[in-house]
């Protein structure tokens, strides 16, 4: 199902939290917002949106990481329902796209819930005090190619370093919704 994301509730408190990736490296998100904030991203590995950006996702994440700006993606879904973005898959699917960021494995879908994800790509830009300030898309391109393309979220995450406050227009964005286990 198509889903897009809400509109940005600007300094909604980020819950922390704290994972690993499929190869058991942690991540707590209070100690990773850092001096210039945190991206953090629901995708998955079967979405077609998600493969569709995955080239341009590490490069804007390498860009920002670069730019001292902390990026990492959670996996919600229900993997055991959907094989396809299992802890294994999840490594191949990383490496496939170059991922420079960790990848980590939302097993009881806590923190998909508490962060109120609802699709892949959701990208949640937070200020360095964990506040919400951005909720929009990866970028202009869509599905589609990426010559000429906006990068909103880079430019969304690199405002925020710089001033705390994320852009007041922002474009949802959409993709497959999560599967929640029942």
């Amino acid at each position: 199902m198509l889903l897009d994301t809400p509109i940005c509730d600007f300094g909604w408190t980020a819950p922390d939290f704290t994972l690993q990736d499929p190869d058991g490296a942690s991540f707590s998100m209070s100690k990773n917002l850092g001096d210039k904030g945190l991206v953090v991203t629901f995708i998955c590995n079967h979405c077609p949106y998600v493969k569709a950006i995955g080239d341009r996702l590490a490069q804007d994440a390498q860009t920002l990481m670069d730019d001292g700006i902390n990026f990492v993606a959670v996996m919600s879904n229900d993997y055991r329902g959907l094989p396809e973005d299992n802890p294994g898959n999840m490594k191949l699917f990383a490496k496939h796209f170059g991922f420079p960021f960790l990848y980590l494995v939302d097993e009881d879908q806590s923190v998909g819930k508490a962060y109120g994800a609802v699709c892949t790509p959701d990208f949640f830009g937070l200020n360095k005090d964990g506040a919400l300030q951005y909720r929009g898309r990866l970028d202009s391109a869509g599905l589609g190619k990426a010559q000429s393309r906006v990068p909103e979220l880079v430019n969304a995450a690199r405002q925020i370093a710089e001033t705390g406050q994320g852009p007041p227009k922002q474009t949802p964005s959409m993709g497959c919704s999560i599967k929640w286990s029942h």
